[in-house]
């Protein structure tokens, strides 16, 4: 079983970020364009209970192969940063898997694009996101709190709001306010 520590932040522009990846000695990892489905029970339980049921698929920019994911991801723990239970698992067959989870009787409840560059740094990854709709968005996944902390810091992003809505949730109120009936939110 792993475990997600991670803290996101709202950022205007990606670049100043970048300048100090750079400049801490932060490894590229590369660009790709997700594709998010969001599952759930039929009667939103899942939700409910602070979990998440996900199938993405993240093909590279450079035209690398596709990577498919299914992850499940537990309610989070109290505590000033995200910090939950993950289970994921890689996958040959997007389309397969999504047919016998709709078979299981999972529904899906949204569907997302997201640009995200990733970066290695120290023990950590930060992923420059680009939501629709949202704007743009650093996520700092590390080890432990103290990890995040320190990247944060290197990053100057001490003194920032950390946002605790997760991407599905910011999207979901995006939908009901904007009357988005089918929940389909491709990256323009």
């Amino acid at each position: 079983m792993g475990v997600e520590t991670e803290a996101k932040f709202r950022v205007e522009s990606h670049d100043p970020i970048r300048r100090r990846l750079r400049a801490a000695g932060a490894r590229s990892l590369g660009t790709v364009m997700e594709t998010n489905l969001i599952l759930d029970r039929p009667d939103g339980s899942l939700r409910r209970q602070g979990c998440g049921l996900r199938l993405r698929t993240s093909q590279p920019l450079e035209g690398e192969t596709a990577r498919t994911t299914l992850t499940f991801k537990g309610p989070r723990a109290p505590g000033p940063l995200k910090v939950r239970e993950e289970l994921e698992v890689d996958l040959a067959d997007a389309e397969a898997m999504s047919e016998i989870l709709t078979r299981l009787g999972f529904v899906a409840v949204l569907w997302y694009e997201k640009r995200r560059e990733s970066w290695q740094i120290a023990d950590g990854r930060v992923e420059l996101d680009e939501p629709p709709h949202l704007g743009r968005f650093v996520e700092i996944e590390a080890p432990d709190e103290a990890a995040v902390r320190r990247i944060q810091s290197e990053l100057s992003l001490q003194d920032s709001d950390m946002v605790t809505a997760s991407y599905v949730h910011m999207l979901d109120t995006w939908c009901r306010e904007h009357g988005i009936k089918d929940r389909r939110l491709p990256l323009r």
